[in-house]
């Protein structure tokens, strides 16, 4: 294949990538507007913010089938419109009951459109023989950065947020459909057959979904509690607790952006050794921490550790699968079910003991992620015999 047009599809799928995180950053910032508008409690307004979760997870597993019948491609530029046009209408449910349906809906959409730009990205990666795949989910969290920083600037100016998700949804349904034109035209060989409209992981690709399970458990459990920890541990001020976050958010999307060049030197599983040595690093400082700067440096440490492992865990994945686009559904479901895991299994040990024996979890996750680094190791398609579907 032509290295330009190779080339051209790298630029469009880290546009796409970018369009998917300003989408989720868009809606962040709006959530305590919806919250105001519809008058929701805190207890309905976690209800309801479920909803996107459950509909990513329950759809995920069946778009294999999907992207094999109509082709990588046009499965990605379908569902990045969706998911752009998505994001103005859950300001516009009337209540709190058509908003949970709207946003099932939009998790469904978000899940089914992660798993085709990854296996996307898959295929552009395969094509041009290096690795991509941290840059990309990099490029999703400048996206996301973009986004939630336009919706703090709509917000302070006091812009309805019908409007103001209306406009972004519009821009970026532009974007992304201009993107979507130079994405590389990938479709299943003559003959092959179908993928089962519910797949499983094969045994292997259950191993790497583990491992990306303990990533987005560091992920996910340092993201949601690191402010309050900083607040009840170390006792330190809301704008230092605050920073908390803003280094973690910084060190994951600096590891991304940055983390190709690592694994084009070192490759994926060392790469991955050496993420999980320095996360697990981070959850011990966390863990011994009673002041503001290890915390702080702990979390740090987190972000930058698990950064590049779930891409690097779905660019095994997709070489392992008889498609990338199986390969990623199957471990994008077990790694991001532990986002439903993470923040609840945190504050339930925390209530019985504390949140730094609760953080001995996040470490042994981490460590986790040391010890299964050798799952990425480049492997032949599996057989079809060794997949389980349903």
């Amino acid at each position: 294949m032509d290295r330009g047009i190779v080339r051209r599809a790298r630029v469009a799928i880290a546009v796409t990538f970018a369009v998917h995180g300003a989408v989720s950053g868009s809606f962040a910032t709006r959530i305590p507007w919806l919250q105001e508008h519809l008058g929701a409690g805190p207890g309905e307004l976690g209800l309801v913010l479920l909803a996107p979760a459950v509909g990513s997870l329950v759809t995920m597993p069946m778009v294999g089938r999907f992207a094999h019948r109509v082709g990588v491609r046009p499965a990605t530029r379908l569902l990045i419109a969706l998911w752009c046009v998505m994001l103005a209408l859950p300001a516009l449910a009337p209540g709190l009951a058509l908003l949970w349906v709207t946003l099932l809906v939009y998790g469904a959409v978000a899940g089914m459109c992660d798993v085709v730009m990854n296996a996307q990205g898959i295929e552009v990666e395969q094509r041009l023989g290096r690795s991509i795949m941290p840059g990309l989910h990099g490029m999703w969290s400048v996206g996301g950065l973009a986004g939630g920083a336009v919706g703090v600037a709509a917000a302070h100016a006091g812009v309805d947020a019908r409007v103001h998700l209306a406009a972004m949804a519009a821009v970026l349904l532009v974007v992304g459909a201009a993107a979507g034109s130079w994405l590389l035209d990938v479709r299943a060989p003559t003959g092959q057959d179908a993928p089962a409209r519910f797949v499983l992981p094969s045994r292997p690709l259950l191993v790497l979904g583990a491992v990306g399970f303990c990533a987005v458990f560091g992920e996910a459990a340092a993201q949601d509690w690191c402010a309050v920890y900083l607040r009840q541990v170390t006792g330190t001020s809301p704008g230092v607790a605050a920073f908390a976050y803003t280094g973690f958010a910084f060190t994951m999307a600096a590891g991304r952006l940055g983390g190709d060049l690592v694994v084009r030197r070192v490759g994926p599983v060392v790469s991955v050794r050496l993420s999980g040595l320095l996360a697990t690093a981070g959850g011990v400082l966390v863990v011994a921490a009673r002041t503001p700067p290890p915390a702080i440096a702990g979390f740090m440490l987190i972000g930058l550790g698990v950064a590049v492992v779930v891409p690097l865990v779905f660019a095994a994945a997709g070489n392992a699968g008889r498609t990338p686009s199986e390969g990623v559904a199957g471990v994008a479901t077990i790694s991001y079910s532990s986002g439903f895991v993470a923040p609840s299994m945190i504050g339930g040990v925390a209530s019985v003991t504390s949140l730094p024996i609760s953080f001995v979890l996040v470490t042994v996750a981490m460590a986790a992620v040391l010890l299964g680094a050798g799952s990425l190791a480049r492997r032949p398609p599996a057989e079809n015999t060794d997949r389980a579907a349903a």
